[in-house]
């Protein structure tokens, strides 16, 4: 699929992808405090079904999300599925800001197995990004400082999830398209989800019904946002406008939660950041196809 390149095009998108990446921390947050993850994530996908058929109906209907890849579909979302329970599990135990400082490790440990199991080369960009990626999240850890912390451990644990699942995005996007990567998500996690979901099933209160809609609105667009974008401009154009989301989430938790930030999550997240711009400074202006 090509499209016009135009960087306001994909400043725009990216735009959404913001807005809807903060929009969803906050509602899942919110959700946290009434319902298990595992009902949250069960009704986020189903919920993320009927908001996706628009879009498959005018791709050309469910012949459009055929696929001759689902092996490797289900074991891209066993993994995205692990690493999505651990991201709403940390939600609710550390700051924001610590949450996605530590969530944007992903492209490092993206490098990381892409080299392991794809192929493709560390050079010295490379290595100097995952030094700089490591060395950021020891100083927000902090480990030696005192005993770990779960929800750190579980916001690590969904980094490394979350690049294993990208790494293997950017080899199905070589056979499907954007809605079919999505619909097959949805899909494989509705029905890994239906068991401990009914295990822990209640009733959502009106309260928080419409977070759980805004969770599945949030979580299915986004990723289209990001496609989008990914379409009118190269990666070393669209991923820096998300680092955007460090500053804004650490913003948008002091008003909402009256978070603080302390100076080790600065320093940390300030590491990790440059560890991504060198990623991607060695990657060149090759363009990504949508993930």
């Amino acid at each position: 699929m090509s499209a016009e390149p135009s960087n306001l095009k994909a400043a725009l998108w990216m735009a959404g992808w913001l807005a809807l990446m903060l929009t969803m921390t906050v509602a899942g947050r919110e959700a946290t405090r009434e319902l298990d993850v595992f009902q949250i994530m069960e009704m986020r996908s189903i919920i993320g079904l009927l908001l996706l058929y628009p879009v498959i109906r005018m791709a050309g209907g469910l012949r459009s999300v055929r696929t001759a890849k689902l092996p490797r579909h289900i074991g891209r979302n066993v993994v995205h599925y692990g690493a999505q329970f651990a991201w709403f599990y940390a939600l609710a135990l550390i700051p924001i800001a610590q949450l996605v400082s530590i969530e944007f490790t992903m492209p490092i440990w993206t490098a990381i197995l892409a080299a392991a199991f794809l192929g493709e080369r560390i050079n010295g960009w490379k290595i100097a990004a995952i030094v700089l990626g490591l060395i950021g999240v020891a100083i927000i850890v902090r480990p030696g400082a005192a005993a770990p912390d779960i929800g750190q451990l579980f916001a690590l644990f969904a980094a490394i999830g979350f690049g294993v699942s990208v790494a293997l995005v950017k080899s199905l996007t070589r056979h499907d398209s954007v809605p079919t990567i999505i619909f097959w998500m949805l899909v494989v996690q509705s029905l890994l989800g239906i068991v401990p979901a009914l295990a822990v099933w209640q009733w959502p209160s009106p309260t928080v019904m419409p977070w759980i809609v805004v969770i599945a609105f949030c979580g299915t667009y986004s990723h289209y946002c990001m496609a989008r974008a990914m379409l009118h401009a190269d990666a070393t154009t669209v991923v820096p406008m998300d680092f955007l989301r460090v500053p804004l989430s650490a913003l948008l938790a002091w008003l909402v939660y009256q978070e603080g930030i302390d100076v080790y999550t600065v320093i940390g997240a300030a590491l990790i950041l440059a560890g991504n711009t060198l990623n991607l400074k060695q990657g060149g202006t090759a363009r990504i196809r949508p993930s």
